[in-house]
């Protein structure tokens, strides 16, 4: 199926519904109002704004105009009303302008020609072909003479119409969706028969719902079944006067929808393939059942059936395994009810220490924990602190290797944001954060070059975006600024689109896209710790092209952290467990050799085992890069 782009979105499969907030006559001909609307719509999270723009004098004739009760009684309501919610040319100029300056993409409905070249001189990205139109085959082909995309309304229009507008456009190569429509205000729920949406798909364009129903629900379904576009009327009060207001949304049950919307896009997922989140993986551990000793069982015993039994937690050898123990000599003394582990069927990591990857690469690691990793030869440690290591002396010795040191995330029930509204929270962020730089000072005597400190600049929401990122970032670098970190090099990290904190899914509004990121770091002189995981998870919900985001900031990287990723919150998957085509990503990255760490969830466990696993992997999948 063929897409249309409207500025920098792409509307079709694979890509969220583009939302339009219709305000169309819903500002009754005043400016402020329509700025508040505007205002409003962009609170609540939609893609354009869209308005209508006649010539009366070219659309009804003049003694119609002069006397309405010339025309039918719907044309004696009608057209005093547009007549006087009627905007001046400058009207449109004004609206524009703010759009503008707000980031706000604004479209505009063309009732009549004059009005199309008055909205193509202004510049709009795009013409909404209104349902009383689709059969107008002189706007349509002067509009398509403009060679911008289309959205065409379905409403009011038999199918055999619909087909024949549909030929005219194609064999005039216009760019063009369409959208399924019941003209009536309000629209009955009966009367709408989304299912129709399949029929206008056999089209192969872009296909969405215009809606004029009371409430969010059936909007909500339309995306659910894939409508590639979702427009509705949004007013401030659905009992004013006018033709569309009580048709329409109010600006609470607006952003309503489209908080639905994009939370039903997320639970819709691809369907591609099952992948456990966070949740269930903690939820399984606590629930599930491992295979555990029955009773007390010798180093050289032979395992039967009567020594092992089923128990929680899930954290040991899965019941699955069951076969393949029974018969096996033990290894190791067993205590009863200890978990049996993979060990005790033969499964055992081990580093290939010939074969890995040419970078400066090393652990996660914890002041209690790294000595038992230095027997693989690491070339780097990485620290990960609480707040509370920030008070703990360390006395782990000397050693001849690089240091990395990521700060915490958190202290308390406190995120770390130095880009937060929040001035009290912000400047807790930073004093916590200049305690981070004075303690990695302190531990670079201990080990070699200069000592790198990782950050989250934070920018995070639980329950609504953060529109205003400028805001977000001018704090980002008034808290940089304020940093003290001479000696250290700081070193933020690109952050996912829904981290998981506290036990909750929150939402990240800035430092995710490496545009941005590079925008910010380049003129600072400041290089960053990329994440891959992180990364992947912001490009499937951006859905935008992972490896080129690679190849933008790959100048600009200083550390990595690399894991897999999955979905929206698949954070820190195992290498070659989330959707990461690791060979790719090394031919894209190949001139990089700095420092590294496999961030693996919970890698440390037994051993470092995920580490050294995710590590051969990494190693594989570089050499195969590299050969290839």
């Amino acid at each position: 199926m063929a897409e249309i782009r409207i500025g920098d979105r792409l509307i079709g499969p694979g890509h969220p519904a583009y939302i339009i907030a219709e305000i169309g006559v819903n500002h009754n001909g005043m400016v402020p109002l329509a700025f508040e609307l505007i205002d409003q719509a962009i609170d609540a999270g939609v893609d354009a704004v869209k308005f209508q723009k006649r010539n009366l004098k070219k659309l009804y004739p003049k003694k119609m105009l002069d006397d309405v009760n010339t025309g039918e009684k719907n044309m004696a309501y009608l057209l005093p009303i547009l007549q006087q919610v009627e905007l001046s040319d400058e009207d449109y100029y004004r609206i524009k302008d703010y759009c503008d300056k707000k980031g706000m993409t604004f479209i505009c409905s063309p009732f009549d020609i004059d009005s199309a070249d008055f909205l193509d001189d202004l510049g709009v990205p795009a013409f909404k072909i209104a349902s009383a139109d689709m059969i107008n085959l002189p706007l349509l082909s002067h509009v398509i003479d403009k060679g911008k995309p289309m959205i065409l309304s379905t409403g009011m229009s038999r199918m055999e119409e619909v087909e024949f507008t549909v030929s005219f456009l194609k064999e005039r190569g216009a760019e063009f969706a369409l959208l399924h429509c019941n003209s009536a205000y309000p629209a009955a729920f009966e009367d709408i028969n989304l299912r129709f949406m399949d029929q206008l798909r056999k089209f192969d364009v872009p296909v969405g719902y215009s809606g004029h129903e009371r409430g969010i629900a059936i909007s909500t379904v339309a995306a659910a079944m894939n409508a590639h576009i979702i427009e509705r009327h949004i007013t401030l009060d659905r009992t004013m006067d006018g033709p569309d207001h009580a048709a329409s949304l109010e600006p609470q049950g607006f952003k309503k929808m489209v908080r639905d919307i994009r939370q039903v896009e997320m639970a819709l997922g691809t369907g591609e393939e099952k992948f456990m989140s966070r949740g269930e993986i903690l939820n399984r551990e606590v629930l599930a059942k491992s295979l555990v000793a029955a009773c007390d069982i010798q180093a050289g015993q032979t395992i039967t059936g009567e020594m092992v039994t089923v128990k929680g937690p899930g954290q040991g050898l899965s019941p699955q395994r069951y076969q393949d123990l029974i018969g096996r000599t033990a290894i190791r003394d067993i205590a009863e009810d200890d978990m049996f582990l993979p060990e005790d069927i033969g499964t055992r990591v081990t580093l290939d220490m010939e074969h890995t990857l040419p970078m400066e690469w090393g652990f996660v690691v914890r002041y209690n924990d790294f000595e038992p990793m230095l027997k693989y030869q690491p070339r780097i440690l990485e620290f990960h602190f609480t707040d509370r290591d920030l008070d703990e002396e360390y006395t782990g010795g000397d050693h001849d290797l690089g240091l990395v040191v990521h700060a915490p995330e958190f202290w308390s029930n406190h995120l770390v944001d130095l880009c937060t509204p929040d001035e009290w929270l912000r400047n807790a962020s930073i004093k916590l954060l200049q305690r981070s730089v004075d303690v990695t000072r302190a531990l670079a005597v201990h080990f070699k070059g200069t000592p790198k400190l990782v950050v989250h600049p934070g920018a995070a929401s639980l329950d609504h975006p953060i529109t205003d990122k400028k805001m977000l970032y001018d704090n980002l670098a008034d808290s940089v600024e304020r940093l003290d970190y001479d000696g250290v090099e700081l070193l933020l990290e690109n952050l996912p689109a829904h981290p998981w904190y506290f036990g909750g899914q929150w939402l990240t509004n800035a430092f995710m896209d490496v545009d941005e990121i590079i925008d910010f770091i380049e003129p600072r002189g400041l290089k960053i710790c990329f994440d891959t995981s992180h990364s992947k998870l912001y490009c499937n919900w951006a859905n935008v092209d992972f490896y080129q985001q690679v190849r933008k900031i790959l100048p600009y990287i200083s550390h990595l952290h690399l894991a897999d990723a999955a979905g929206l919150d698949g954070e820190g998957m195992q290498i070659r467990e989330g959707v990461i085509d690791w060979v790719k990503f090394f031919k894209v990255a190949k001139g990089y050799h700095g420092t590294m760490i496999p961030e693996i969830w919970r890698g440390h466990q037994r051993g470092g085992e995920g580490f050294l696993i995710a590590l051969n992997r990494l190693s594989d999948a570089y050499y195969t890069a590299i050969e290839g």
